[in-house]
């Protein structure tokens, strides 16, 4: 059944240009936090109801401030719904100026917009404004602005999972359109390779040097001949995808190189596949450097670093999350496209803190390029996705 749910669309659009305006890079978000928080407190949300976790303490580069959580307890009995979307935005997107253009925002300067994501915090604040100002009796709502997603998912790693309190259904805002619903996603690991040889004067003693760049490129060659690297399709049926994208080292082309600085990653949606990937990247590597030597028979050394960034997940088509938003999105009309994505969410993180949470898209276009774009029918529908879940009893 399609219902109609009046939000302010005017005042939706305003939310959002105010927030899109203000720079707010991953680990500088504190005054994009706070301009959501003067707005949840001119809706009358009491100061007892707003926390800020302590995750930059825990993240890997700090930050001005932790994720943003929000309690709105219950006016009935009912589903709890957590709300969440993240604050920071990629570099390129400083200075940026909204600019409404028909249907569209784009930044009036050469400059990314925003929307991602600042069209997910807007129409998570929306929802509660929306809520709130309606004083319409509601089960509890639980809102989070997470921190850092950009780089790694920082925030919904390192979340106080004490601090959000329990969860019955959970409803992630992030970029793409508002039918895309994803209920899984892939596993990713990354790895800093250093790789160490021996410097010589490349054309008095060359046989005196051992190579980091051909130690480097041994272990890629390998990696590349034995199908570890790109799409990695493995005999059992199982697949993932690596990369090294980062190559670094030498000075002088008379200087035999004695460092490389690389970096890398793997992906999977089965865990045992992604650490298989990443278990021959670094044998690659190892047995690169033990077969390069100079002429005294010195070979060289590598160091690896490695850290899953985030583990994969995928939810049951009975999940409540996915009975919940599929339901919203039925109810305005919208019929959901169930994705499962290549690329990490705060819900593979939500996931390890015991929350199964279903992302949608609000409007977003192009992201991470200076021709990024916020469209407002579906921004407008994630509004009223968000504002419909935070009232209850969608997908019951």
């Amino acid at each position: 059944m399609t219902i109609s749910i009046s939000i302010d669309t005017a005042a939706a659009l305003e939310r959002f240009l105010h927030l899109a305006a203000i720079p707010g890079i991953s680990g500088e978000e504190a005054e994009v936090a706070d301009a959501v928080i003067v707005q949840l407190k001119a809706a009358g949300v009491p100061d007892g109801a707003i926390q800020i976790d302590d995750a930059n303490r825990k993240t890997k580069n700090g930050g001005q401030i932790g994720n943003l959580i929000v309690h709105l307890p219950g006016t009935v009995a009912g589903p709890t719904t957590l709300l969440s979307a993240h604050l920071d935005t990629v570099p390129v997107c400083v200075g940026s100026q909204p600019l409404v253009d028909g249907d569209y925002v784009r930044s009036a300067v050469a400059t990314g917009l925003g929307a991602d994501n600042r069209g997910g915090c807007a129409a998570i604040l929306t929802a509660a404004i929306e809520l709130l100002h309606s004083g319409q009796p509601h089960p509890p709502l639980t809102l989070c602005w997470f921190v850092q997603e950009e780089i790694g998912l920082e925030g919904s790693r390192n979340l106080n999972r004490e601090l959000l309190g329990p969860v019955d259904r959970a409803i992630n805002f992030d970029g793409g359109n508002v039918t895309k619903m994803t209920i899984g996603a892939t596993g990713g690991e990354r790895m800093t390779i250093n790789v160490t040889g021996l410097a010589a004067h490349a054309g008095v003693a060359p046989e005196s040097g051992v190579s980091a760049i051909v130690i480097a490129a041994k272990a890629i060659a390998r990696l590349h001949d034995a199908g570890w690297l790109g799409l990695v399709r493995r005999p059992d049926g199982s697949c993932g995808t690596s990369n090294v994208g980062v190559f670094q080292g030498g000075d002088a082309t008379n200087v035999i190189a004695p460092t490389v600085h690389l970096r890398a990653e793997a992906r999977s949606h089965q865990p045992a596949t992604r650490a298989a990937i990443s278990a021959a990247i670094q044998e690659a590597f190892h047995a690169a450097a033990a077969g390069v030597h100079n002429d005294a028979g010195v070979a060289g050394q590598v160091a690896i670093e490695s850290q899953v960034d985030y583990e994969a997940f995928l939810l049951a088509d009975d999940c409540p999350s996915v009975l919940a938003a599929s339901a919203a999105l039925r109810s305005i009309g919208c019929q959901a496209v169930v994705d499962v994505t290549n690329g990490g969410l705060d819900a593979n993180w939500l996931y390890q803190h015991g929350i199964a949470a279903v992302t949608l898209g609000c409007g977003q276009r192009e992201v991470h390029t200076v021709s990024e774009q916020l469209y407002l029918p579906d921004y407008f529908d994630a509004c009223r996705v968000a504002t419909l879940l935070a009232s209850g009893g969608w997908g019951e």
